[in-house]
Parts: C-alpha cells; structure tokens; sequence
C-alpha cells in the first residue's frame, strides 16, 4: 500500500497503529453519506472509546458517544481489525442505538 492512499492513523487501545484507506473512507461516505466530514470523530473513536466489543471474524467494535455530530446526538461505531503489527478500519457509522450493538456482542473493554 502507498503512504498516500493512507488518510490517517491513530493509535488504539493495544497501542497498535490503525490506519484509515482512502479506499476504505469512501466506503464509509458512500454507505453513510453523512460521515463525510466525521474523520476526527471515527479516529478519536478508535483512541480513545468508551466501549470496545467483539465483532465478527476478529473485528474489534469501538464505539464512542458525541453529545454533537453533524446529525445529532450520537454514538460513532467504528469497526476496526488487528494484525501482527497494525491495524485497519474496516466500517464506521453513527448511531442512536449502540446498546443494539453491545446486545450483540462480547464486550472486550469499558472505560
């Protein structure tokens, strides 16, 4: 992968760096339209959630609440994967719901 199809990394809990695809931002922003203009809130999920759930196939679900989005009251999900020696974001959406969420999962961390 180029350094310039990278838009952004973060560090996660694990103090594993997670890197964010242009590819995958838009993904993103073609899924949820609204997301544009959210890529500080998706990177600080990943740094610094309130929560941190099992997803599938390894995936890791870290979700942070905003008392303000551009929508409104939220939940920012941010579904993320671990390898060896870094990271990647897979999805990430916002939310009014994220004991659906949790419902769902295991829950691997809780601030």
């Amino acid at each position: 992968m180029q350094n310039h199809d990278i838009l952004g990394t973060t560090k996660a809990i694990s103090a594993k760096t997670i890197r964010l695809t242009r590819k995958q931002w838009t993904h993103i922003t073609e899924s949820h339209d609204y997301m544009a203009g959210n890529i500080e809130k998706v990177m600080q999920t990943v740094a610094e959630p309130d929560c941190l759930a099992r997803g599938k196939m390894g995936a890791i679900i870290a979700i942070k609440h905003y008392p303000s989005t551009n929508i409104t009251e939220k939940d920012c999900i941010v579904v993320y994967k671990e390898t060896d020696k870094d990271g990647f974001i897979i999805t990430a959406f916002l939310t009014s719901k994220p004991e659906t969420i949790k419902a769902g999962s295991i829950i691997l961390w809780q601030k």
